[in-house]
């Protein structure tokens, strides 16, 4: 089982210097807004991930009139404690330790404790730009595999240097197309391997998606998810040959996988257009709920699961399922906030749960 024992934060976003322990495996986090709960299930994700699940600078989460944070924890990763310690040094350094010792990449630590977050900004997976929808992909993936992480840096560090070197040629009006050609095929080999991750992957995602959507709205509700990609009808290396042209003239690389799409509908219609508030939030769960099962198929072992503010707009049928299916049938530990302790309290005594209430 993975469990965290108590965490510390140090100059944290609204936290001064805190510690607390949790003893459940069910952990209630209720207060006013703006005292920190959030940012509490973000402390845990940094540790997770080596980053926030809301803000893409380190910098933006000290404490207001400070550089620099720190993070630590005693976690329990199946019967062995470990110490995790994240810190944004005042030069802007950021560093992570594993029991003391330093990670020389952060890539190294993702996996090590998995976690799935849930809030409501992750309602744009379904209603935002394809960026958001990959974003999301390569997180799990990255989750769930090692070599694609790897793979995944080294095609965005490659497709950096092709944008940079198409704007360079635009500058000086010279091309060297034999540079441009090595950068092409060191290419290839990473998105050849990136798209076949993928499309294997959601052969096994959309029936889970599709049976999780069921579990949580009881209606037999007609859900698509279609993965697309350009390389699903030609090869990578052509694609960049054939739009060499227009790369040159947009100054990028306008073709690949970094332009891979998810296309969610219902009834045969666009979701994020026809889905009710409703329809929307229980899409998002039923995602996070099979990565849930995904996670937990791969490690044997249950993800952290952080439920931020997720009861707001549910009817109350819907609050008993979502919380048997993450608190019962799920067997991690869980961490919920909520603005209203009594709501939370008597939802979670009425499924006879064990659980603890910290209030902030």
């Amino acid at each position: 089982m993975l469990k965290i024992r108590n965490i510390s934060l140090t100059q944290f976003k609204n936290y001064h210097s805190r510690s607390i322990g949790f003893e459940k495996r069910i952990i209630g986090i209720c207060g006013n807004n703006g005292v920190g709960k959030t940012n509490l299930l973000d402390a845990i994700h940094y540790l997770c991930f080596t980053k926030s699940h809301f803000s893409r600078f380190d910098q933006g989460n000290s404490l207001i009139g400070f550089n620099g944070f720190r993070i630590e924890a005693e976690i329990d990763l199946e019967n062995k404690n470990e110490n995790a310690v994240c810190i944004l040094r005042e030069t802007g350094k950021k560093e992570f330790h594993l029991d003391a010792i330093p990670y020389e990449k952060f890539s190294h630590h993702i996996g090590r404790y998995p976690c799935v977050m849930i809030a409501p900004d992750d309602v744009q997976i379904i209603t935002g730009e394809s960026e958001d929808r990959r974003k999301w992909l390569d997180t799990l993936l990255s989750q769930l595999d090692k070599t694609y992480l790897t793979h995944l840096l080294q095609y965005n560090r490659l497709l950096q240097q092709r944008n940079s070197l198409l704007k360079n040629f635009a500058e000086s009006a010279t091309t060297d197309f034999t540079l441009l050609d090595v950068l092409d095929e060191q290419l290839v080999t990473q998105a050849n391997f990136i798209f076949e991750k993928r499309k294997l992957f959601f052969n096994e995602f959309i029936p889970l998606l599709k049976n999780n959507y069921y579990r949580i709205t009881s209606v037999n509700e007609a859900i698509e998810l279609k993965y697309e990609s350009e390389l699903l009808s030609s090869s990578f290396i052509d694609l960049v040959k054939w739009n060499r042209l227009n790369d040159l003239s947009a100054q990028r690389t306008t073709v690949g996988i970094h332009r891979d799409e998810l296309i969610f509908k219902l009834q045969n219609q666009p979701f994020k257009k026809f889905a009710s508030q409703g329809q929307r939030k229980s899409l998002l769960f039923a995602i996070k709920l099979t990565e849930l099962d995904l996670l937990k198929e791969k490690n044997d072992f249950s993800p952290l699961l952080l439920l931020d503010d997720v009861f707001e707009k549910l009817d109350e049928n819907r609050i008993m399922s979502l919380l048997k299916t993450v608190c019962i049938e799920n067997q991690g530990q869980v961490f919920i906030t909520d603005t209203n302790n009594d709501r939370l309290s008597t939802h979670l005594n009425y499924l006879q749960l064990d659980f603890e209430i910290i209030n902030l």
